[in-house]
C-alpha cells in the first residue's frame, strides 16, 4: 500500500455538517417539549465545553416552540471525573444554574458525544451537590456506543456506531468557526486501544 492510500484512508470524514446538527437539534427539541408536556420546568444544562453551546442552541430552539424563555446553564464536572488522578491538572469550568435553581424539575444535561458514559455518571455526581432535581434527562448530539456503565441517552441526534479505534470530533461555531461532526481512526500510540481512554465521555 503506498503511503498516498494510508493517508486518505486516515483522513477524517464528515457524518454530520451544519444543516444536520441544526436539524437534529430541533428534533430533539420538540421531542423535549412533547415528553415534558411544555417546557416550563425543564432546566437545561450543558457540559462544557461543547455540551454549553448545545445546550444554549436547545434553550433557543425551546423558546420558539413555546414562546417562552428556557432556563439554560452548564455544569462543570472537573473535579467529579473518576480519572482526575491519572491525568495532568486540568482548569476548571463554571458552573451556572440558573436563578430558580434546580429543585423539583425536570433537568436535561447535554454533552455532544456519549462514549463510555464516565462523564455523565460524574455530572450525576455534580448535579447531587447542587440540588434534587424532579428528574433527570440526557440529551446528546452523537451517541458512539462502547459503553462502561448502565447509562442511556434520552435524546440522540445520532447514533453512530464506531470501533475502538476510531475517534469521533464534533466541531461548533462557537468554538471552532463552523459546524460539523468528523469521523476518523484514532493514532496508533502504542497504547492499550480495547478500552475507551479515560478521558472519553
Amino acid at each position: 500500500m503506498d503511503s498516498g492510500s494510508a493517508r486518505s484512508r486516515s483522513e477524517a470524514r464528515p457524518v454530520l455538517e451544519a444543516p444536520d446538527i441544526a436539524r437534529v437539534l430541533t428534533r430533539i427539541a420538540h421531542e423535549i417539549v412533547e415528553r415534558a408536556k411544555g417546557a416550563d420546568d425543564v432546566v437545561l444544562l450543558g457540559i462544557p465545553t461543547r455540551g454549553v453551546h448545545l445546550a444554549r442552541r436547545l434553550a433557543d430552539k425551546l423558546a420558539d416552540i413555546t414562546g417562552q424563555p428556557a432556563a439554560v446553564g452548564s455544569l462543570d464536572i472537573t473535579m467529579y471525573r473518576d480519572d482526575l488522578r491519572l491525568g495532568p491538572a486540568r482548569t476548571l469550568a463554571r458552573t451556572e444554574i440558573p436563578g430558580d435553581g434546580v429543585d423539583g424539575r425536570l433537568v436535561v444535561l447535554v454533552d455532544d458525544v456519549l462514549f463510555s458514559g464516565r462523564t455523565i455518571r460524574a455530572a450525576l455526581d455534580a448535579l447531587g451537590d447542587i440540588g434534587r432535581p424532579r428528574a433527570v434527562q440526557l440529551a446528546v448530539l452523537v451517541d458512539r456506543g462502547h459503553r462502561e456503565l448502565p447509562i442511556r441517552a434520552d435524546y440522540v441526534g445520532k447514533n453512530l456506531p464506531t470501533s475502538l479505534r476510531e475517534t469521533v470530533k464534533v466541531q461548533l461555531a462557537e468554538e471552532d468557526g463552523h459546524d460539523g461532526v468528523l469521523l476518523g481512526e484514532r493514532e496508533d500510540t502504542g497504547r492499550d486501544t480495547t478500552r475507551p481512554a479515560q478521558a472519553g465521555q
